[in-house]
């Protein structure tokens, strides 16, 4: 019987209808002065938001895989804390996560470490720390990287799981030490299972990061509120704070899509 054969390759009308649409836009943009002005300020947020993603999104991916492992573990006691750790956090709005490390996580840790500090401080050795100064910017860093470690945990754990059992026995057989097995045989593997929903998360912090304006962190959005609300412009300016996102949310889907063909044309080579 021979193979289904795959459906041909469908022109991209909708990219050409979204390029167009931008092209569009940016033209608006630049020939009026009122536009620009908004884009202007509002752009000035856009290093704060790539970097809480891009910091955020590296350190929910260690400690997500960090939590996977454990998911994985031979010991109970591992993967329930493991499973209870995912439950919880995924069970908790991202919004009031990162209102509870603001507001009592932050301050809570404060008290932890002065008290264990206690000693240097009574020689003099450093200053008493105070709950201002731990940044808002890093408070909500902290609650997007608990908040999607919980969910790029699952992820890992599914594209591990889904290697072959067989090359892993096979692997142990010719005596490969377990961090060799997980670097040359399981890893290569579960990266092209996982790349996807991987890809899709980190989308999805680009725009959950906007709920670090509700904290006052100069981010896309909170420039936005900020402009709206002075200028009362609300229409112009969130038309752009939107413009803004889709260009990066758009453009980091089109090259995650590209890097997930490479990967499946050299499978398949």
């Amino acid at each position: 019987m021979p193979p289904p054969s795959r459906p041909a390759k469908e022109f991209p009308w909708w990219l050409a209808v979204a390029g167009a649409i931008a092209i569009a836009a940016t033209i608006s943009i630049a020939a009026s002065d009122l536009y620009s002005q908004v884009f202007s300020i509002v752009a000035k947020g856009i290093s704060v938001t790539v970097f809480v993603t891009l910091v955020g999104y590296t350190l929910a991916s260690a400690l997500g895989l960090a939590i996977a492992l454990l998911g994985l573990s031979g010991s109970i006691w591992l993967r329930q804390a493991a499973r209870f750790y995912v439950e919880i956090i995924r069970g908790i709005p991202i919004l009031v996560l990162l209102f509870w490390i603001a507001f009592v996580g932050a301050p809570a840790f404060v008290v932890l470490w002065n008290w264990l500090s206690y000693p240097l401080q009574a020689a003099g050795i450093i200053e008493p720390m105070q709950v201002r100064d731990v940044s808002l910017m890093w408070r909500a860093i902290i609650a997007l990287t608990i908040a999607y470690s919980s969910f790029i945990a699952e992820i890992f754990r599914a594209g591990i799981q889904a290697v072959d059992a067989g090359q892993i026995e096979a692997a142990k057989a010719l005596g490969l030490s377990r961090y060799r097995r997980f670097r040359h045989i399981i890893w290569p593997q579960a990266f092209r299972t996982i790349l996807p929903p991987y890809g899709n998360d980190f989308i999805a912090m680009v725009k959950d990061s906007s709920l670090v304006s509700v904290l006052g962190v100069a981010d896309i959005t909170q420039m936005g509120k900020v402009y709206a609300s002075g200028s009362f412009r609300f229409f112009e300016t969130y038309s752009i704070v939107a413009y803004i996102y889709l260009i990066l949310t758009v453009g980091l889907s089109l090259a995650l899509r590209s890097l997930e063909q490479r990967l499946r044309r050299g499978r398949t080579a």
